[in-house]
């Protein structure tokens, strides 16, 4: 007998990887971190056993530059994280779903209370930030070449990450601190125009397929909206420009509003599908995968939004 449910439960084929139905857990942080692998693993494996066909990592830190202690996220700084990770793949993969790992770097944003590092500025100077809250958070202005550097270590921890074991691997866009222009006033290939803005997001994506494109799917998750009006990223704004722009380069869209206030909001504020109004143009920029959020409940509604 057919149902019309059966949609939620075919396979889906991202890049070089299949899903095994459209179920896709999101990145998002747990409170494991680097620091407890054997929980994080458990945790995501039973996603896996309860039928999730993609399971994600939290945030995960490409390099001790962009460290955000004291909360603890995901590490893959060095080929020593690398048997932490397999812990989780192996979890996930024991029950036939797809294991995605999210990589970061903070920049300026960056506590680096543990490293006591330096991040990368988005602007043309250095400046002082309250770094995740923890004041005074210190950044120096990125060159060409420190932007080199970070493409550098996203590009060995994307190989790292599919030495662990993951078939998908994550581009968080918030990495590409580059794309609003009221945060960025460099005058280099970086800055002014929004293909410049743009550029060191499909560099990252370029380079990130280029290195593990073969047996892995690269991801981009981008907040599309930032419900800050015209001091934000807009759905009908810049959104859909820098959308179009590398609409067919990633091999999936993971898109949602931010930042957490919005994106996690409460069931007693937000009703079921609350983001559908601000992603929904996703899908006719693109050919690829588009996968949303917004407190999805009822398989009507996931009916519905397919």
């Amino acid at each position: 007998m057919t149902s019309r449910y059966d949609i939620l439960f075919q396979p889906l084929k991202i890049g070089p990887v299949t899903a095994p139905n459209r179920f896709y857990q999101v990145p998002h942080c747990n409170g494991f971190g680097w620091r407890m692998p054997q929980g994080m693993s458990a945790m995501r494996g039973m996603k896996a056993e309860g039928g999730w066909g993609v399971v994600c990592t939290e945030q995960t830190e490409i390099h001790h530059t962009g460290d955000v202690s004291p909360y603890f996220e995901g590490r893959i700084w060095s080929d020593d994280d690398i048997p932490a990770w397999q812990l989780m793949t192996e979890a996930v993969h024991k029950h036939g779903s797809l294991a995605g790992i999210q990589l970061s770097y903070d920049a300026h944003d960056a506590s680096n209370l543990y490293s006591r590092a330096p991040g990368f500025s988005v602007r043309s100077t250095g400046i002082t930030t309250g770094a995740l809250g923890f004041d005074p958070g210190q950044s120096r202005a990125a060159t060409i070449d420190d932007l080199k550097q970070v493409r550098k270590w996203h590009r060995n921890a994307a190989i790292r990450g599919k030495r662990a074991g993951f078939d998908l691997v994550c581009i968080y866009a918030p990495l590409a601190f580059y794309l609003l222009a009221k945060d960025n006033d460099r005058a280099d290939d970086y800055g002014g125009a929004l293909v410049n803005r743009a550029r060191f997001l499909r560099e990252l994506i370029e380079d990130t397929k280029d290195a593990v494109g073969d047996t892995c799917a690269v991801t981009v998750r981008f907040a599309v909206d930032e419900l800050l009006g015209a001091d934000g990223m807009q759905f009908d704004g810049e959104a859909p420009e820098i959308i179009s722009m590398l609409a067919e380069l990633p091999d999936l869209w993971d898109v949602n509003v931010s930042d957490w206030a919005n994106d996690s909001i409460t069931s007693r504020f937000g009703k079921e599908g609350h983001q559908e109004k601000y992603i929904s143009f996703v899908k006719k920029l693109t050919t690829k995968p588009v996968v949303g959020v917004g407190r999805y409940t009822s398989p009507d509604s996931m009916v519905s939004a397919i």
